[in-house]
């Protein structure tokens, strides 16, 4: 297995200074967040989702991508994903990620996948994505990149079951599943290696965070709530993840996706290599 980062994670750095400290502690790929940042979001604080400046932009330039592509590669650096934010209907736009995605030599990029929030029936939401999963993957042939559909929380695709049948039938050459356990935490937790077996030739990828329920005495009748956590330290048994993945004889990467904030990132950084290396050799014995 390889370990990758994505830059979500990394809001406090630019591109070229995730590459340089990703080098420097060991890591072998990176995948890059893509997103248009608003010029009035820049003026707020650094965070995960808002001000990151570890975010590519899509009017990011031709001779820029060979400027980050060059680098990463110097570094030995693989670019791993431009992952987006894609609504799961719109294939301009997913193709316009396929484009760029293409010029960095990425391997993956992040499909749309609709949001469930109980305002649009199920049914519809399926369809509607399945339809756009046939369109993409046609796509995904073309620009030879692999389209991943995450399992995340408040999607139709909550769970690995779930994000089967939005795959089921694809070519799985081009369209995938990225495995998310930490997000099964909030919703959508099935037995791992279950998911895994049930994935088969789509499981692409894996992220590795974790996260803790939490009673919230603010709320009324102290209601239940998700916060990230440390790696070690939340829910997710990641051992068993991992010992559950060597079973299915998955050989890719798992990527970083550490919100837990419990320490300047770097640190965070280095915190979770160090424990991936010594989880690996925990889970092989």
């Amino acid at each position: 297995m390889k370990f990758s980062v994505f830059s979500v994670m990394t809001p406090d750095m630019n591109p070229n200074e995730l590459i340089e400290h990703l080098s420097e502690l060991g890591f072998d790929g990176v995948e890059w967040r893509f997103k248009e940042i608003p010029d009035a979001i820049k003026k707020e604080s650094i965070s995960f989702w808002g001000n990151n400046l570890c975010t590519i932009s899509p009017s990011i330039t031709d001779e820029e991508i060979h400027t980050l592509k060059t680098k990463s590669n110097a570094k030995d650096i693989e670019v791993i994903s431009v992952t987006p934010y894609l609504k799961g209907d719109d294939l301009d736009d997913t193709e316009q990620v396929l484009k760029i995605a293409n010029k960095f030599g990425a391997k993956y990029i992040r499909l749309g996948v609709p949001k469930y929030d109980r305002s649009e029936n199920f049914h519809v939401l399926f369809d509607k994505c399945k339809r756009y999963l046939k369109d993409s993957e046609k796509l995904c042939k073309q620009y030879g990149i692999k389209g991943l559909v995450e399992t995340h929380h408040n999607t139709i695709a909550a769970s690995a079951s779930a994000a089967y049948r939005l795959v089921e039938g694809l070519d799985p050459n081009y369209v995938g599943v990225l495995f998310d356990p930490g997000n099964m935490v909030h919703e959508g937790y099935e037995n791992y290696r279950m998911g895994m077996e049930l994935l088969g030739p789509y499981l692409a990828h894996v992220h590795i965070k974790n996260a803790i329920w939490t009673q919230d005495e603010s709320l009324p009748n102290h209601k239940w709530k998700v916060e990230w956590e440390l790696v070690d330290k939340g829910i997710v048994d990641w051992v068993q993840v991992i010992k559950d993945l060597k079973s299915v004889n998955y050989e890719g990467y798992i990527g970083v996706e550490d919100f837990s904030a419990k320490q300047d990132t770097n640190t965070t950084l280095a915190y979770n290599l160090e424990w991936l290396k010594k989880l690996k050799h925990i889970a092989e014995e």
